[in-house]
């Protein structure tokens, strides 16, 4: 039914001089200087204030379209508070829910909150602000790149922060506060960054360390990572009751790439034989948590901070030397030994033989042995002689030596 105007009427909007206008029912009509009428509206939706220009009389713009515009707005409006998720009566901010997703992972021990929460105060909230979760677009994301890579953000810093935009969308679906992610998150060319790994005086040094630190359980967990090259996340989730000692062999129901095998070295099963013979739980976790009641899981999230002062008091730099350096020292180790690289990607769990590539260094001692395997002599001319002398009259170079 339409509205019933009292002052904004079309002979009052023709009387209007320059300069006057008349507003009624959160619509503007104004006289311009050169006799021409500008419509605008300015009113409120969902807590929302709009305010546009609909357009001029000379472009056949009347009150009516006016009218249509807010109308319109608020059916939309309407319409998308009808398709929230179920338990929800307003659409939900993006500040709100970044506040939600920090305060649920605290409650479930999530990971990497400590960035999560620095991300999140620092970038992505102050951005994102006070829109709507759910009308968050692909443009919006690559106005946050621009703007951050602008600031002097690295791709990958960049990249983190995007991966924890991610999360929450992904974790909004799983709580039921939007049906479906906003949008796709996509992230930034980066390099791949080089593989730090470590010379052997440097791995004893770090063993060492890490067998007289005060975390019992610290020498264990580089244990398995010198003789494993697993990931972080992927050493503390394994039981004991996943070991097939005969066969050596740890199953891993939930990794990266899915669930798979991992092989075991002889020194690391029989540490585990010994180790398992010394627990109360000898089919529980390997590396439970200390705060069992505090935890959901029952083991260990993160061995960061003794892993630190492990790699600080074997004098090695603890900015560079995290818990991955061990998984990139022991795969550098099998390619320096010759392993085929179908055969390091059983062991070390990647999805593609194209992430094992980058391991192949091109500087170290399996290069050189490699290179000698086609080292071929070449008859070198007698530069003293004329341009006729024979074959059998130059000399040899001497074999690289096997």
């Amino acid at each position: 039914m339409a509205r019933s105007f009292q002052k904004l009427t079309r002979p009052a909007i023709r009387a209007l001089a320059p300069g006057q206008k008349i507003t009624e029912g959160g619509i503007t009509a104004e006289k311009l200087s050169d006799g021409d009428v500008r419509y605008t509206v300015a009113f409120m939706v969902d807590g929302q204030r709009i305010h546009r220009v609909v357009g001029l009389a000379s472009d056949d713009t009347t009150r009516t379209q006016a009218e249509g515009f807010i109308s319109s707005t608020r059916a939309d409006a309407k319409e998308g508070r009808l398709s929230l998720p179920k338990g929800r009566k307003t659409h939900l901010a993006f500040r709100h829910a970044a506040e939600d997703y920090i305060e649920r992972l605290e409650d479930t021990d999530g990971k990497n909150l400590a960035a999560k929460k620095r991300q999140l105060k620092l970038y992505l909230k102050p951005f994102f602000g006070d829109q709507r979760l759910d009308a968050i677009t692909t443009f919006t994301v690559d106005r946050y790149k621009k703007r951050r890579h602008d600031a002097g953000a690295s791709h990958g810093t960049v990249n983190r922060e995007l991966a924890t935009l991610s999360h929450l969308f992904s974790k909004a679906v799983e709580w039921k506060w939007v049906q479906s992610k906003p949008c796709k998150v996509s992230k930034l060319e980066e390099s791949e960054g080089r593989i730090i790994a470590l010379s052997d005086e440097q791995v004893d040094a770090l063993i060492n360390a890490a067998v007289a630190d005060e975390e019992p359980d610290c020498w264990l967990f580089v244990a398995f990572g010198f003789n494993t090259a697993m990931r972080h996340s992927e050493m503390l989730r394994a039981r004991f009751d996943q070991i097939d000692f005969e066969h050596k062999r740890l199953f891993l129901p939930k990794a990266k790439a899915g669930q798979r095998e991992q092989p075991l070295t002889p020194e690391l099963v029989a540490i585990l034989k010994r180790e398992r013979k010394m627990r109360d739980d000898r089919d529980g976790w390997i590396f439970p948590s200390p705060r069992p009641n505090a935890s959901l899981t029952g083991h260990r999230y993160r061995m960061d901070k003794p892993f630190r002062r492990a790699v600080i008091t074997a004098g090695l730099d603890p900015n560079v030397v995290t818990p991955h350096v061990m998984r990139h020292t022991a795969i550098t180790r099998l390619v320096q030994a010759g392993v085929d690289l179908p055969t390091i990607q059983k062991i070390s769990g990647h999805k593609t033989l194209t992430m094992v590539l980058r391991y192949t260094h091109v500087h170290g001692q399996h290069i050189d042995r490699a290179i000698g395997a086609i080292g071929t002599a070449i008859p070198e001319p007698d530069r003293n002689k004329t341009a006729g002398t024979t074959t059998q009259e130059l000399h040899i170079l001497p074999s690289r030596q096997k």
